[in-house]
């Protein structure tokens, strides 16, 4: 941590001495007791005194902190710090948490890495214009926003909210898009339930085109009206060494984890020990990345495509990783059986999860898919969910029209609702 405090002033005071050549800055070290401080404050997880301490100790400098490129996020310093504390908790509860840590690398971690690769790295390579595709594209807008929406990730449904703000596709488009599209929680499901994944992705497509083009064949708000620019996010620069380093782990990650998916007798030749290592290194790796990350959800699309999939990946993963302990401490400590819980209210549960999916973010839809796969809800209230949630493309839509956006929920309600009670009263067994 003093280190990229180090490397904080030394940025600083390079950028101070271009543009300043005549003058020169304190290279003095650090006050003994500032340092000794900062030690403290991290020692007793108390982020407002290290807050208050970073600043004294590069003011005592005369430099400040870079604005948009801070040494971490203190919310997700926070959260990392109670993981890893979980995590090395010795006992029961120190196990379980390093379990459900590998399992969510080896079961998600991998797979999201693996598809966001061959996005980012094709996109690249293509040079494709997602924007000017849809733009051009007429009468074919609605199906193809659909199906940027219904690929894994909210990044496609973010791309057609974008769109929509600066003129270029219709509100059928965003319609489209917001209700084919499952967020982060598609990660979870195609890598954990395939073959409910292969049910599920398409009907949220085909709903999301038949809702788009009947949106636009009613007319509703068919003039885009853009209240703001899209602002793009953070941009991290040139390729980092921990994004190298993430791929590199995550390639025998991703080998072991089709191995246990297909349940190869190769698996069985994997010592516990190489398990392990590769399991915790990519967490940790993961975790350090997800905390010391200059951006939120998305990457900027200048960004190269290692450091996309680092980002991007850890962001999923750890929300993954919240759902899995949720649930299994749950279970674990309070003996609470949820399946018979929710069994008394299962004509709510469809319901529930249409509601659910109104809250901005892949986080609760993530829990949803977890409730789903641990066979607490059935596939009625997950497709409830799929349809009527709008994962993290919401938050632009909200920042530049928040007319748009809520008319836009709503809407996608509606085929939800019709959906997820279809499958409730005439196929209540279905992919259960």
């Amino acid at each position: 941590f003093l280190f990229q405090v180090h490397l904080a002033v030394g940025r600083q005071r390079r950028l101070d001495q271009k543009i300043k050549v005549n003058q020169r800055t304190s290279t003095g070290k650090l006050n003994f007791t500032i340092e000794i401080n900062i030690a403290l404050a991290i020692f007793q997880k108390n982020s407002h005194l290290l807050s208050l301490l970073i600043m004294q100790a590069l003011q005592s400098q005369g430099l400040s902190l870079p604005a948009n490129r801070p040494p971490f996020q203190w919310n997700r310093l926070i959260v990392a710090v109670a993981l890893i504390t979980l995590a090395m908790t010795p006992g029961m509860l120190g196990e379980l948490t390093r379990s459900l840590m590998m399992d969510a690398y080896y079961q998600v971690a991998v797979f999201v890495a693996a598809t966001l690769a061959l996005f980012y790295f094709s996109e690249r390579y293509f040079n494709i214009n997602v924007t000017q595709t849809l733009k051009n594209a007429r009468s074919a807008q609605v199906p193809l926003a659909a199906l940027l929406g219904a690929t894994p990730g909210c990044g496609g449904a973010v791309v057609v909210v974008a769109a929509y703000s600066s003129g270029h596709v219709g509100f059928g488009a965003v319609v489209a898009t917001l209700t084919a599209t499952m967020g982060d929680a598609a990660f979870l499901l195609i890598a954990t339930r395939p073959d409910a994944a292969v049910v599920l992705l398409p009907i949220s497509l085909t709903v999301g085109i038949l809702s788009g083009w009947l949106v636009d064949f009613l007319g509703l708000f068919n003039a885009p009206v853009a209240q703001g620019a899209c602002a793009q996010p953070n941009r991290v620069g040139r390729l980092r060494k921990r994004d190298l380093a993430y791929v590199a782990v995550a390639l025998p990650g991703l080998v072991i984890g089709i191995l246990q998916l297909t349940q190869s007798p190769l698996y069985d030749a994997i010592t516990p020990d190489l398990f392990n290592a590769i399991g915790l290194t990519g967490v940790l790796l993961g975790i350090a990345i997800w905390v010391t990350s200059p951006v939120g959800a998305m990457t900027h699309a200048e960004d190269h495509p290692a450091t996309r999939v680092a980002e991007e990946t850890n962001f999923i993963v750890i929300w993954v990783i919240g759902a899995y302990l949720a649930y299994d401490y749950l279970v674990e400590f309070s003996g609470l059986d949820l399946r018979i819980l929710f069994s008394s209210v299962a004509w709510a549960l469809p319901l529930m999860g249409v509601v659910v999916g109104f809250v901005p973010g892949c986080g609760p839809q993530v829990l949803v898919t977890t409730l789903y796969l641990n066979g607490v809800v059935p596939f009625s209230t997950l497709i409830g969910n799929a349809i009527s949630n709008d994962g993290d493309a919401l938050f632009p839509a909200i920042a530049l029209n928040p007319r748009i956006a809520i008319m836009a929920t709503l809407v996608s309600a509606v085929p939800a609702l019709i959906v997820a009670y279809g499958f409730y009263f005439f196929a209540p067994g279905f992919m259960n």
